[in-house]
Parts: C-alpha cells; sequence; structure tokens
C-alpha cells in the first residue's frame, strides 16, 4: 500500500509513439523522485519495456500493478491500462496511439476523481489522432475541465522565468478578438490572482495585463478592444482588490525587463503568451490547468515524433512539471491550514480584504 505521507503522483503515458515514455522513464531513473512521492504511470508494461529497450534504459523497472492502491513506495508503478497486442511505431501518428492516449488519460482521471492519486502529470498527446466519440476535445485542458465541472480555467505556463496565463486558449486566431469580453478577462485575472495565493504561495500577486492590438492600441487608432473591453475590466479588477496593471504592448513588455516585475501576465491569446514563454523557458517551462479542483500540470512540449526512440529527448520539462505538481500540492495543503483562521487568510492576500468588514466583530467571531 502506498506510505500516507508520500504524494501519490499519476502520470499518463500519453503518445505511445513520442517521447512520453523517454522523459517520463528518464526522469523516474532518478532515485531522488522516489524519496518525494510515489509515481504511477498509467500506461502499458509491454510498451515501457519497448522504449526501455530502444533506449537501453536497462537501470529501471516498473512494479506492474493493477490498481493505484497497490502502489508500492519506493518504487515506480505502472497500472496497465491498454491491450497487449498494441503495437509501438515510432515517430508515426496512429488511430491506435490515440486510442491508447485516450484510455491511459480516462484510468487517470478515473482514480484522480477517486482520490486514489494526488496528482496528475499528462504526458504530450497527439490532439488530432486522440480524437473520438469519447475525446471531442482540443487537448488535454478542455477535457479535464469539462470532466471536473470546473466554471472556468486558465492555461498557465509556469517557468522561473515567468507565469504566463491566456484569455484564449486553443482558438484560431481569426476568432480572438470576437471571444474575448470583460466578463471573460475577469474571470481569468481572478482564477489567476487566487492561484497565485493558493498555488504558488504569493502574497499580493502583481498581474500584468497585455494588449491585444499593436500598441495597444494606440489610444484607439489601432484597435478598439483595449479601451472598450481590457481597460474596464482591469478596472473592475482592481475595484475587487485585484493588483493588475496595463494593458501593456505586447513586444515592448518582453522586449525590456517589465515581465520581471510582475508574478504573472494575462496574455489574450495563445501565441502572444507562448511565444516569448517557450523563447525563455522551452526546456524548463511546464503547463498548469489554473482553476480546477484538482492539480494537473504537463511539460510544454509536444509528442516531437521528429525524435522518438533516439534518446535525444529531454527531460527537463517533465521533471519540472513533477515538481510543481508536488509544490503546488503542498502550498494547497497550506492554504487549507491558514485559512482555516480567517485573520490569517488575510494576511496572506491583503488585497482581498473587504474594508466595511467590523473587525472588532471578525475577532470576536474568530475567538
Amino acid at each position: 500500500m502506498v506510505t500516507k505521507d508520500k504524494i501519490k503522483v499519476g502520470i499518463s503515458q500519453g503518445d505511445i509513439n513520442g517521447i512520453s515514455y523517454e522523459v517520463i522513464m528518464k526522469t523516474l531513473l532518478d532515485n531522488r523522485i522516489l524519496d518525494l512521492c510515489t509515481p504511477i504511470v498509467y500506461g502499458s508494461p509491454k510498451v515501457a519495456a519497448y522504449h526501455r529497450k530502444a533506449l537501453n534504459l536497462n537501470n529501471l523497472s516498473f512494479n506492474h500493478i493493477r490498481s493505484a492502491n497497490e502502489a508500492i513506495h519506493k518504487k515506480a508503478n505502472i497500472v496497465n491500462c491498454i491491450p497487449d497486442d498494441v503495437r509501438v511505431e515510432l515517430g508515426k501518428s496512429t488511430n491506435i496511439a490515440g486510442d491508447s492516449s485516450f484510455k491511459a488519460l480516462s484510468k487517470a482521471v478515473s482514480d484522480l476523481q477517486s482520490g486514489l492519486i494526488d496528482v496528475l502529470i499528462t504526458a504530450p498527446i497527439n490532439k488530432d489522432n486522440i480524437q473520438s466519440i469519447d475525446f471531442t476535445f482540443p487537448g488535454h485542458t478542455e477535457y479535464l475541465v469539462q470532466k471536473f465541472k470546473a466554471e472556468d480555467y486558465v492555461m498557465l505556463m509556469v517557468s522561473e522565468q515567468m507565469r504566463i496565463g491566456v484569455v484564449t486558449g486553443h482558438v484560431p486566431i481569426s476568432n480572438v478578438a470576437e471571444n474575448i469580453s470583460k466578463d471573460l478577462i475577469l474571470s481569468k485575472l481572478r482564477i489567476l490572482a487566487h492561484s497565485l495565493v493558493q498555488d504558488f504561495s504569493v502574497t499580493s500577486p502583481r498581474i500584468a495585463v497585455l494588449g491585444l492590438n499593436p500598441h495597444a492600441g494606440d489610444n484607439g487608432l489601432l484597435g478598439k478592444e483595449e479601451q472598450d473591453i481590457i481597460i474596464p475590466a482591469i478596472k473592475e479588477a482592481k475595484d475587487e482588490g485585484i493588483v493588475a496593471m496595463g494593458p501593456y504592448p505586447a513586444d515592448g513588455f518582453f522586449g525590456s525587463s517589465d515581465y520581471m516585475k510582475f508574478d504573472a501576465i494575462l496574455a489574450m491569446f495563445h501565441d502572444q503568451g507562448l511565444i516569448p514563454f517557450k523563447l525563455a523557458s522551452f526546456e524548463r517551462g511546464v503547463n498548469f490547468t489554473a482553476g480546477l479542483p484538482v492539480i494537473r500540470t504537463s511539460p510544454a512540449h509536444g509528442t516531437a515524433y521528429d525524435i522518438a526512440g533516439e534518446d535525444k529527448a529531454s527531460p527537463e520539462s517533465f521533471r519540472q512539471s513533477l515538481y510543481l505538481a508536488i509544490d503546488i500540492f503542498k502550498n494547497r495543503k497550506i492554504y487549507e491550514e491558514i485559512s482555516v483562521d480567517p485573520l490569517k487568510k488575510y494576511e496572506i492576500n491583503p488585497n482581498h480584504i473587504d474594508e466595511s468588514v467590523d473587525i472588532e466583530a471578525s475577532e470576536d467571531e474568530t475567538i
């Protein structure tokens, strides 16, 4: 049985023809990982053996289990989720690979819902071959939002250099402007501000908001979205006690060191945020879904079919995904403990204090 004080880290295998098993196994080869957590891979012992042989990673062995509650501490565990006759075709997108990705993900999510694992790390999938009657989502994020019934979320890219969230995620660029609204930006700011406190233990977080248009609209000359939508959203967020500033022109913001002055950045669309993020942090970047009641992280890279099976993939992003999931799990525990006392909660995030509250009454109620 899993030791109670060890965090149970579920890992979905991702695409079996890509680099997922390579980065998973290279990460788990470090025995220090087993001191931090109990890893449980949702995948296939047969597929793992295939990749281990192809990559000559003979120093790693998996403990084969039927269920997460059979996981053994100090070992890398694996739950078989797919048929034994599955075929691995390195570097190729196949229907079998997509089906295998979904089966592993579905089982891992089910165990996360049941509390059999504490956090989930999703290895990269192919967003095309995974599509089926059961999976009709643009990616992991939207699937998890539906499974855990989250009202809204922020796709948050995390590294040592920056944290960048996006207002519109997997949306065609031609549809970005019509999808942006004051209410949507405000919702993202609320989630982001709360996540910075709860998940990252940031006191009084500062959030930079980027503009949509070149030069942030140039006072309406290059677009009205800043004046009509973004600035009113920032003002309302400030009225709620959220320290949001902007809108900043994206090129100048990232071209200078301004991004280092903030705890997080909210970009308007996918590439506006992810291009500078990956330029600065591709090797160590992590994708975290803020706003979920559970903890899910993922490496910032994809399936990398072009180098699958060649022992060229760096495990650093996956390793950082594991570390971040563990850190957030611990931070949420601390946040929950402090939140038992409302006064302590205010000390963490003074911007959220309602100034109209009668302090003496609050103190009496706490006592």
